[in-house]
């Protein structure tokens, strides 16, 4: 993929008003879209207003994220106006056992969204980021986005907030790392980030209510189905660091009903993973 041809003049501002008017209805999921300018990081501002009580179906969305917040404490930043880096506040009345699935929820709007604005084919990488499709002789496709969820407040009927920072029309030097990618590198036709966050909250929205309606089981309510035909990793040789310093390396057999992802090590013992850092690996010959 060659530099993106945006400029600056393709960055316009996200439009409150219009994604309110789109979004905030009396029978939907979202309550408030509210815009800023600048956030130093959507989620560690969203966890603070769950805490004085913000309510269910807040999103914040920032057009310019100063200090981004991903797994294992990793941070980043992105050019004004460039990427869609937004969190959601929901309250799941579904067993706390399953709130695990909702990173994943998130994971399956996106791909949904991406693919129907910027027509560019994303695939799931376990548990939270959002590829583009490899390109051929790849072992995987370059990172579009990723996602990161956190429990605030108590565990019985607390609150999470997930969020997620979308590369949208970056040129190659503006990413942080060689293995990200944009949805302009990836040769998407000019995606208005508006009609971007209205496509994935839509989708959100209806998975997360069909999953609520089902009492959090995934099978139950298709998510788990469209996640694992979304997921790149599954049947993939990985490499994978776990909390604690070990490494475990093996083929993935699936992602369960709990969205664990199962192992098959080099024993041939399967273990189901609930949190890792996954690289994807070619197979020994």
């Amino acid at each position: 993929m060659g530099n993106s041809p945006y400029t600056d003049l393709d960055r316009p501002p996200l439009r409150a008003a219009s994604l309110t008017r789109a979004l905030v209805r009396p029978d939907s999921l979202w309550r408030e879209i509210d815009v800023r300018e600048e956030a130093a990081s959507t989620n560690t501002e969203l966890a603070r207003r769950a805490r004085d009580d913000a309510p269910h179906g807040t999103v914040l969305v920032a057009d310019h994220q100063t200090a981004g917040r991903g797994r294992l404490d990793r941070t980043f930043t992105t050019p004004a106006r460039a990427a869609l880096t937004f969190s959601v506040l929901v309250r799941p009345d579904v067993p706390v056992n399953r709130y695990g699935w909702l990173p994943l929820l998130m994971g399956v709007a996106a791909v949904r969204g991406i693919g129907r604005i910027a027509e560019v084919t994303a695939q799931l990488k376990w548990p939270n980021d959002v590829l583009a499709a490899a390109e051929p002789g790849a072992v995987a496709g370059r990172k579009l986005a990723g996602i990161l969820s956190e429990a605030v407040g108590e565990p019985e009927g607390g609150a999470i907030v997930i969020g997620m920072g979308l590369n949208v029309s970056q040129r190659r030097a503006e990413l942080p790392v060689d293995s990200g990618t944009s949805l302009a590198l990836e040769g998407a036709a000019h995606p208005d980030r508006d009609l971007l966050l209205r496509a994935v909250l839509r989708a959100f929205a209806t998975s997360y209510q069909a999953w609520v309606d089902h009492g959090g089981d995934a099978e139950a309510s298709g998510l788990a189905r469209e996640y694992r035909e979304q997921c790149g990793t599954i049947g993939r040789t990985v490499r994978v660091h776990l909390p604690g310093g070990r490494v475990l390396e093996g083929r993935t057999t699936g992602v369960d009903a709990d969205g664990r992802l199962t192992v098959r090590d080099t024993e041939g013992a399967v273990q189901a993973l609930s949190a890792g850092d996954v690289v994807h690996v070619r197979p020994p010959e």
